[in-house]
């Protein structure tokens, strides 16, 4: 039996106090009585609360050879002969003893089980005891991973999806029997593809989706999306804009889709973007002949267009001139010089090389894709084309002004894939048997808290995979070095915490916050924990855990520069005009739009 270490001085739901035996207890026990740590309480009724160790304190500092110590901790479940359970039923009195939580009963609350089958490290204070959580629950449910820049967040992550496809020090321990694990990462620094990339014999294909190899082509995107690419939000114009440019889309996908009813602004079928923009240039071109029998549009030519959808597709038109004279009498068109401006952001954004991914996304054969060509978009999502676990989207390369797009289109239609699918398994009486883990990293960059109309459509497709994706087999691992600044409504659906190391006092707050009712006292202890620590909270672990993990194998690639090794090397010239060359390839879209010129 354990020695008795002190007594229950006060006891409530949220605190017990214990009262040490005396100093001499303190310095025998200095390491097991850490903040962090954990007593076990008698109830009364031959059981153990655990509690966790928040607090100690010294009363009457005066007495020094009687030094009177108090701990605070925070209980957290029971402890029974046979098994450990979260939550108390009964409390202990005052005079109840206190106890150190020995080995043997770490043993007992983190014994391997059934339930609890999936590795996620050692005890940060006892690292022989292994810590594992129930995987059913952990992937089942959304997660939020959160930790400050160097606190080893990005290790973390590799190293838990690396467990889930099998990967351990480089091998591929499914090499026999891949299994039906479906991971999309989007990853904004380019630096999850080399903690996937094995030798060729362990046979783990990686499926990496780049700038140069992505197909995410416009005519998938809903209006929200459509709207955000192309018009601009704070025109005073834009609702002129907005339903001109809903009227063509509509008009366009009717032309090419001719075997499709009831077609809307968001049926997801082709259409041609650049016979929209002749459209609307017609529009705003459109001179109306006012002769006898004519009122309506006259081209230069004479031709009077009937009606517009048969012409103005086709190509840009000149029309008659305006005239008031009885001969040649002719007004301007309603729309006359409207979207001048418009239409030279629109131009400037079909001839924008960066964005090809999006406006001019094409197969092997050099063929635009279309709408028969669906099932091959989803599929370079979901592995289905190599067959791949493993999917990363390499955002490094996209366009800022367009990250918050390409993420909301990738999102929503993994969701709108989930959905259908599961809906046709319950048809059959069947589950959603292909799960997907879909990886948010840095989050806040296009999920913020607070943000405009530009994170309006991938904040609007990741809430409501929060929301409604668990039904469908679809679940959320958030990641952010600032918790605080993503989405509220995200944050709220996440059942598991993996909080590493954070410096900053508003996400420890906010974390904190975020916490179930019972564990947000071990949030406390958030600044002080060392590389590599984290606090696991939630539905899958048995109770709050402050665990060690291992270095992935293969790591992610860093793209930190080692500033003491730089700084102390002689000094070095570099070719400036390679980085101008750079720089002007990625940025000449983005000057022009400003300076609203044409890229000619």
């Amino acid at each position: 039996m354990s020695k008795i270490i002190g007594k229950v001085l006060s006891s409530s739901p949220e605190n017990i106090t214990v009262l040490l035996e005396s100093l001499e207890v303190l310095e025998t026990n200095k390491n097991e009585l850490q903040v962090g740590q954990y007593l076990k309480i008698a109830d009364g009724n031959n059981n153990y609360i655990v509690s966790n160790v928040n607090n100690i304190k010294a009363l009457e500092y005066d007495v020094i050879n009687n030094l009177k110590l108090i701990i605070e901790t925070q209980p957290i479940g029971l402890l029974t002969e046979d098994k450990f359970s979260r939550g108390v039923n009964n409390l202990p009195v005052p005079t109840e003893p206190a106890y150190v939580l020995e080995k043997r009963d770490l043993d007992k609350i983190y014994g391997v089980s059934a339930e609890y089958n999936f590795p996620m490290g050692v005890l940060s204070q006892n690292n022989q005891v292994e810590v594992k959580i129930n995987g059913d629950k952990f992937f089942g449910k959304h997660i939020a991973i959160v930790g400050s820049t160097g606190a080893g967040k990005s290790n973390t992550v590799a190293k838990i999806l690396q467990s889930t496809v099998g990967i351990n020090n480089s091998e591929n321990l499914n090499i026999k029997s891949q299994k039906n694990s479906h991971i999309i990462i989007f990853d904004i620094h380019s630096e999850y593809g080399s903690a996937f990339s094995l030798p060729s014999e362990q046979n783990f294909t990686l499926n990496q989706l780049t700038v140069e190899n992505l197909k995410l082509p416009y005519w998938l995107m809903n209006s929200e999306e459509l709207e955000s690419l192309f018009i601009e939000s704070g025109d005073n114009n834009s609702h002129n804009q907005i339903s001109m440019f809903k009227n063509a889309v509509i008009l366009n996908k009717e032309r090419h889709n001719s075997e499709f009813k009831d077609i809307t602004y968001d049926t997801p079928v082709y259409f041609d973007i650049n016979e929209v923009f002749n459209y609307i240039e017609n529009m705003n071109r459109e001179v109306i002949g006012k002769l006898e029998g004519e009122n309506c549009p006259k081209l230069k030519d004479g031709t009077l267009v009937i009606d517009r959808k048969l012409y103005y597709f086709t190509d840009v038109f000149d029309f008659v001139s305006q005239s008031t004279s009885k001969d040649a009498k002719a007004t301007n068109g309603p729309f006359y010089g409207e979207f001048n401006r418009f239409l030279s952001r629109f131009e400037t954004k079909l001839k924008d090389k960066r964005l090809n991914y999006i406006i001019k996304p094409t197969k092997e054969n050099g063929d635009l894709l279309k709408t028969d060509d669906f099932e091959e978009i989803i599929k370079q999502f979901l592995g289905y084309l190599t067959k791949a676990n493993v999917t990363i989207i390499d955002l490094s390369g996209i366009p800022f002004e367009v990250l918050s797009i390409s993420v909301s289109l990738v999102s929503r239609l993994i969701f709108d894939f989930s959905f259908h699918y599961s809906k046709i398994q319950h048809s059959k009486n069947l589950l959603n048997d292909i799960p997907i883990l879909l990886v948010c990293e840095e989050a806040h960059n296009y999920i913020p808290r607070l943000g405009g109309a530009e994170y309006k459509s991938s904040k609007k497709s990741i809430e409501r995979i929060a929301k409604e994706g668990r039904k469908y087999g679809l679940s959320l691992m958030v990641v952010s070095q600032r918790p605080s600044e993503v989405s509220e409504t995200v944050f709220a659906q996440c059942n598991n915490f993996v909080s590493l190391r954070l410096t900053n006092q508003t996400d420890q707050s906010y974390i904190k916050n975020l916490l179930p009712e019972g564990t947000k006292d071990i949030g406390n202890i958030l600044p002080n924990l060392s590389l590599g620590e984290s606090i696991i909270v939630g539905d899958s672990i048995i109770m709050p855990t402050i665990v060690k993990m291992d270095k992935p194998n293969p790591e992610p690639k860093s793209q930190s520069i080692e500033f003491s090794k730089e700084w102390n090397n002689q000094w070095k010239e570099i070719e400036f005009k390679d980085v101008i060359k750079r720089w002007r390839k990625e940025e000449i879209a983005d000057v022009v739009e400003k300076d609203e010129l044409l890229i000619q």
